[in-house]
């Protein structure tokens, strides 16, 4: 279900403080990005992804491939080089969003 825009901006101001925990490079949106992505979320529920310059990819983009491969995953926001996504913990989220 996507998120509404009350939601996408609670997790805006969540993810803030937070620094990012992946790294897209120069080969682009890779297993090993998507493997280390998968393993950041298997401890957090909010996270962000940074876009490095020589990526073959704009943020959106490359977002959108992120979505595509890591199953309930929504991007909450894009900002520069940096994407913050969110993806639930499946059975208790910690992060309860707003309605």
């Amino acid at each position: 279900m996507p998120l509404t825009s009350k939601q996408r901006a609670f997790l805006r101001s969540r993810a803030h403080g937070l620094q990012p925990v992946v790294h897209v490079g120069s080969a682009g949106v890779t297993d090993a990005v998507v493997q280390s992505l998968l393993d950041a979320f298997n401890t957090r529920e909010l996270l962000k992804v940074r876009i490095q310059d020589g990526a073959p990819d704009d943020a959106w983009d490359t977002a959108d491939q992120l979505v595509e491969r890591v199953e309930g995953a929504e991007v909450a926001q894009t900002i520069g080089r940096v994407v913050v996504l969110y993806r639930p913990f499946p059975e208790e989220p910690e992060i309860r969003l707003p309605r």
